[in-house]
């Protein structure tokens, strides 16, 4: 055995074992809520003790604080190459809200889960200290800013706000997942694309 082997086997056995707790405790949140997510509980659909849980994660903040991150890097790791892939504002904010969306069509049950953590005090604290998170906003506004700069869309808008709006209106998918399992996510995608496109499209000249 090579020096470093061992350690490099360890690291990823621990590596993969993390990723199922994660997996689990999202399981359990999106099916009984987050204020029944326990230790106990993610040990048993593992199928290992709670002690080994308490091995990779602190306490329950510990866990939920990787479930916040695992779930947004994921989303932000789809959406980037859909956007970046087009080039004018308007393509670029419709990737931006396609693939938002998309992305919460694919991975439902995740999205639930975070619906479930915002909505407590203690992981609603937890996931607003994700940057992404608190960044959200102002990354739209200063993007819809530079196509602005451009001329690529109205110049007499208000970005900050048509930022909020989009957010706004992306963001309260989750809840609709919840409570409607036939929610048509891609016929919203299709019109929420289409009221930002006219809020936003630059007036042909005369």
């Amino acid at each position: 055995m090579r020096p470093g082997e061992a350690r490099s086997e360890r690291t990823f056995i621990e590596t993969a074992r993390r990723a199922q707790i994660v997996a689990a405790a999202i399981d359990t949140i999106a099916e009984l809520g987050y204020a029944q997510m326990s230790f106990a509980r993610v040990a048993e659909r593992v199928g290992i003790s709670r002690g080994l849980i308490s091995y990779h994660f602190v306490g329950k903040d510990d866990l939920i604080k990787q479930v916040v991150h695992d779930v947004v890097e994921q989303g932000v790791a789809y959406m980037r190459p859909r956007i970046i892939a087009e080039s004018t504002g308007l393509a670029v904010l419709e990737a931006y809200i396609a693939s938002n969306l998309a992305f919460m069509r694919e991975h439902r049950k995740d999205m639930i889960a975070i619906l479930e953590i915002t909505r407590s005090a203690d992981g609603r604290r937890i996931f607003q200290g994700d940057p992404h998170v608190i960044d959200a906003v102002r990354a739209l506004e200063h993007l819809l800013s530079g196509f602005q700069t451009a001329g690529q869309l109205r110049p007499d808008f208000d970005p900050y706000v048509i930022a909020i709006a989009i957010r706004a209106a992306i963001d309260v998918v989750p809840s609709r997942l919840a409570l409607d399992p036939e929610f048509d996510i891609d016929g919203y995608s299709r019109e929420i694309i289409t009221v930002f496109d006219l809020a936003t499209r630059a007036k042909d000249p005369p």
